[in-house]
């Protein structure tokens, strides 16, 4: 049944009032039967469901006869009697237990599993196989899968004899590295809760995470890292020991380990006391705690239980039709922060499932090494946020603006036949044109293995939106970047696109044994996106207001993004609910896609937001592209050189962002409003026209609060100072002159001209205006 208005094509999803009778109804339960000698063999014919419903509470049926042995029978997936199901969808407390989503039939009927099992699988099928791959002195050393999980039951011993206690942290704190994936998984086997913690993180960041999850034990890489713990560790009631993996520890202190000191102390822990603790372990239960970025206040702790991480990889490979290692074994690059889920999913629990090979990339890969162990490794999958694709594509831009005009022209012969070809094999056409066969055997293929992924099938782009510009840029050279879209909250991936369905600008469509609800929808079908299925998180940490406010009464998660989805099921984030400006004319603005056009119509621009909220014009702030250190993430002055490449063709010399904005280069400038004039003839109203605009000196970053920790912009985030004197310049120039038109920027009153009383009170009447930027006060 679907509502009328709905979409004929649209997979799984509901319309409001249907979705949500679907989720009211009775709850059914699925029992897993345990035979009277115990064994906890189970297999599908062991549940049975006694309703259609959509959720389900799980637990076991033993034999009742002795109050200690019912106790003592666990049942392969951790249920044991004694415990009443549980009854809720969610829970705030690291001990709670959930209700299970599952489904009567397809990917969502699968008998739930813990970590433990999903690996004792793995191992049965993949034990001889290769599964970690790290450089040590210029030589790849590999684990196979047998190997791997021996590592992580060793380290699991440690952790038990160091004191982790159930439902306790164990904060991880470094690079990708296979220290961290056994430390992960040796803290799940042992009991207790693995938490990842950004390694840009300062002291005080680390401690609200390990303060917040009642860490017993932290994981440091390096010295460095080890001197943010020292400062904080005081302050940590329940910290028993730090390790150190990544190098030799400087300084021995007490309660301090090397990584090879802390794999031995477990020898003496017996196999039994580890056995009966993951046996006890339970689907339904936490077993991880990923971070998220902190917008308006502190970061939330989403608790992932064992049945989010072990079924929602498999939903993820049946959508993104992932090979098992018996077939073709699938080789990727862990480069990304672990400590977010898409990293996690991807590099972890991914290739466990499927018996992929991981190769740790270098520490100072997002310096310039990644693209040597792209070459070296040549995945077949690879995973990158949209900054490393933009980084790329610069990268090859300014190399080929390097080379003679007969090869330039050969390139752009190649892409613009790439380009067309791929858009019309997106649109179902199957021919492949003789032209483009040529540009493959002359272009194509020399690109790929130039950046190392001739043997990639599959390139995906997540976390963050990317351009239009860049998606089209590697389409026309035959490489489509596959969008992925989910968050945090459900367990990483929602919506996948591969090679047979994807669509530009499209973050695909949703996974299998996952639903979708457009929450709310306008005239043109936008409204908040929702999620319900077996990915859905439990909670967030000991933060109760704030999972209600997440999770509905009905269950389903709200995402805030908005979104439509169109005739053939693909869906499309226009925005989020926050970020919607209403101006004091009460006209609501997605400032996202506009945005979004204003960088696609002048290259030079690196960000853009678009402020205005209860003002009675729109203004937008504006950064330039130019060089960062990829260690600190700090924007330099200097420009990219794509840059200044363009700023050549303008007949510009500048070579900094400070050049430009203090001279106020015409060519430039003149670029930037032709560019914004050109946007604001395509406005559907004079509302949503840009009427003032500014270069900052300097481009956001996520040291500065504009970006989050995978470059995605928050709008929310106090902004710096910086970026407040600009707004503030902005409206207090447009109220000084009393009118909306002004033209450009060239002849505004220089900003020390605001300092003058008349301004100050111009000021404190703007600044409400502002209230996004959290601050009270003129300057």
């Amino acid at each position: 049944m679907r509502c009328k208005a709905e979409p004929e094509h649209c997979g799984t999803m509901l319309c409001e009032a249907e979705a949500r009778s679907t989720l009211a109804d009775p709850v059914p339960m699925a029992y897993l039967s345990v035979d009277a000698q115990g064994s906890s063999e189970v297999s599908l014919d062991d549940i049975a469901i006694s309703s259609s419903a959509r959720a389900v509470e799980v637990c076991s049926v033993e034999p009742a006869e002795d109050p200690k042995t019912e106790r003592s029978q666990v049942n392969k997936i951790g249920l044991t009697s004694p415990l009443p199901p549980a009854s809720s969808m969610w829970t705030t407390k690291r001990d709670g237990e959930v209700k299970l989503r599952m489904d009567e039939e397809g990917v969502g009927s699968r008998t739930p599993k813990t970590v433990h099992d999903l690996f004792q699988e793995a191992v049965s099928k993949y034990s001889d196989y290769y599964a970690l791959a790290s450089k040590k002195n210029g030589q790849w050393v590999k684990l196979t899968y047998k190997m791997y999980y021996d590592k992580c039951w060793k380290a699991a011993k440690s952790f038990l004899k160091l004191g982790l206690e159930r439902f306790h942290g164990v904060c991880i704190l470094g690079f990708n590295s296979p220290e961290w994936f056994i430390a992960d998984i040796g803290a799940i086997f042992a009991g207790g809760l693995a938490v990842g913690i950004y390694t840009t993180n300062s002291p005080e960041a680390c401690h609200y995470v390990a303060e917040n999850c009642s860490a017993n034990v932290l994981v440091v890489e390096n010295h460095t890292q080890l001197q943010k713990i020292l400062q904080i560790e005081h302050k940590l009631p329940h910290l028993k020991a730090i390790i150190q993996y990544g190098e030799e520890i400087k300084e021995k202190r007490p309660n301090l380990y090397s990584w090879t000191e802390f794999l031995d102390l477990g020898e003496d822990v017996p196999d039994s006391q580890l056995r009966e603790i993951i046996e006890s372990q339970k689907p339904n239960q936490c077993c991880t705690l990923i971070y998220t970025s902190g917008t308006t206040g502190q970061p939330k702790g989403v608790m992932l239980s064992h049945d989010n991480l072990t079924w929602t990889p498999i939903a993820a490979g049946h959508s993104l039709m992932l090979m098992e290692a018996t077939e073709k074994q699938e080789l990727v690059i862990s480069y990304l922060p672990l400590s977010h889920v898409a990293a996690q999913i991807m590099d972890i629990w991914l290739s466990i499932t499927f018996g992929g090979q991981v190769f740790f990339a270098q520490p100072d890969a997002l310096k310039g090494t990644l693209v040597d162990t792209l070459r070296e490794v040549r995945p077949t999958a690879f995973l990158g946020v949209p900054r490393v694709w933009e980084k790329i594509e610069e990268k090859m831009k300014s190399v080929g603006a390097k080379s003679s005009t007969l090869r330039r022209k050969v390139a752009t012969w190649a892409k613009g036949v790439g380009l067309q070809t791929n858009l019309k094999w997106m649109n179902g056409y199957s021919e492949v044109p003789v032209n483009f066969r040529l540009a493959r055997q002359l272009v194509y293929k020399k690109v790929r293995k130039a950046i190392g992924l001739d043997r990639c099938t599959r390139c995906f782009t997540g976390a963050a939106p990317i351009s239009r510009e860049t998606l089209e840029f590697f389409l026309s050279l035959n490489i489509p970047v596959f969008e992925l879209y989910g968050m945090s909250e459900s367990s990483g991936p929602h919506t996948a696109s591969i090679p047979q369905a994807f669509r530009l600008t499209s973050c695909g469509k949703e996974m299998a044994g996952c639903r979708t609800l457009i929450h709310k929808p306008d005239a043109d079908g936008i409204g908040e996106i929702c999620f319900a299925g077996r990915h859905i998180f439990m909670g967030y940490l000991n933060m109760e207001e704030k999972t209600k406010e997440a999770i509905d009464e009905d269950g389903w998660l709200h995402s805030g993004d908005l979104g439509k989805c169109d005739k053939d099921g693909f869906i499309y984030i226009t925005g989020r609910i926050k970020e919607l400006i209403i101006t004091a004319g009460g006209e609501n603005v997605p400032p996202v896609p506009i945005e979004d056009a204003v960088k696609e119509a002048c290259p030079i621009i690196s960000n853009a937001m678009l402020v205005g909220d209860k003002a009675k014009f729109l203004a937008m702030l504006l950064t330039l592209k130019c060089t960062v250190d990829m260690e600190s993430g700090e924007p330099g002055d200097d420009l990219t050189t794509e840059a200044i490449e363009y700023c050549q063709k303008l007949g510009s010399k500048a070579t900094k962002v400070s050049e430009i904005v203090s001279s106020k280069d015409k060519a430039i400038y003149a670029a930037i409003q032709a560019a914004i004039s050109e946007v604001n003839k395509r406005a559907v109203s004079n509302a949503q026209k840009i009427q003032k605009w500014v270069i900052l000196e300097k481009d956001f970053s996520i040291g500065g609060g504009e970006l989050g920790e995978w470059w995605g912009g928050n709008r929310e985030v106090v902004p710096p100072e910086s970026l407040k004197h600009a707004a503030l310049w902005l409206c207090c120039v447009s109220l000084w002159e009393g009118r909306m038109g002004y033209p450009g920027l060239s002849a505004l009153p220089d900003s020390t001209e605001l300092s003058s009383p008349r301004c100050c009170a111009v000021c404190c009447r703007v600044v409400v205006l502002f209230v996004f930027m959290g601050q009270w006060r003129c300057y």
